[in-house]
């Protein structure tokens, strides 16, 4: 995008003292909540014409992009796959975080669940859709037991364009950090309303 801010990341921020198990057992209100984990966008100028090697850009505009709403995410989000181009906008998968309630459950009290996210296509910073409900949650056996249990973290995407699909996308998330997991989102013609979404977005690959 010549003479425009090239978008390049988005990014988790840790703010000190916000880490899950730092906020376990908190009641505030999150949905304006500054002190918790949240995911930012940050832009590097490029001007048109000039590439120099020895003075790279500076990114030097940061944005708060989303912060925790739901309650599957109640304790903080971050980042997830890159963010992939997709026929609506910018697709991130991201993870949320929130405390399970389990008497005589396991020591670890967290649940890493994944959502979605479409961004603007030419302003990022604008999040087109984002997921009410976690479109990937620890169900199998593999993701609710290993070496951190109740967790799915998305990490890569795959747009299968060698199968003739531009539309669908293989999703690789960790599975209770103990293995690799693999899902499928197919991206739909019309984004869902705001407030809705498909708890079986991401599904098995076939």
């Amino acid at each position: 995008m010549p003479g425009r801010c090239r978008w390049h990341s988005c990014i988790g921020h840790i703010f000190p003292g916000t880490r899950p198990e730092e906020t376990l057992g908190r009641t505030d209100d999150l949905d304006l909540d500054l002190d918790h984990e949240s995911i930012w966008i940050s832009y590097c100028p490029m001007p048109e014409g000039r590439c120099d090697p020895q003075h790279p850009g500076l990114f030097n505009s940061h944005h708060r992009l989303a912060t925790p709403t739901y309650p599957w995410e109640r304790l903080k989000i971050g980042g997830g796959t890159p963010p992939i181009l997709t026929r609506h906008g910018w697709m991130i998968v991201y993870h949320g975080v929130h405390e399970v309630d389990v008497p005589g459950g396991p020591k670890h009290p967290l649940c890493y669940s994944a959502g979605v996210m479409i961004l603007a296509i030419e302003q990022p910073h604008l999040i087109r859709y984002r997921s009410a409900e976690p479109a990937l949650t620890p169900l199998l056996h593999e993701e609710r037991h290993g070496i951190v249990p109740n967790v799915v973290f998305p990490t890569g995407v795959d747009r299968r364009d060698d199968l003739g699909q531009p539309d669908r996308f293989d999703i690789y998330y960790g599975m209770a950090d103990s293995r690799i997991g693999v899902a499928r989102v197919d991206v739909p013609e019309q984004l869902p309303g705001t407030e809705q979404t498909d708890r079986h977005a991401l599904n098995p690959p076939t």
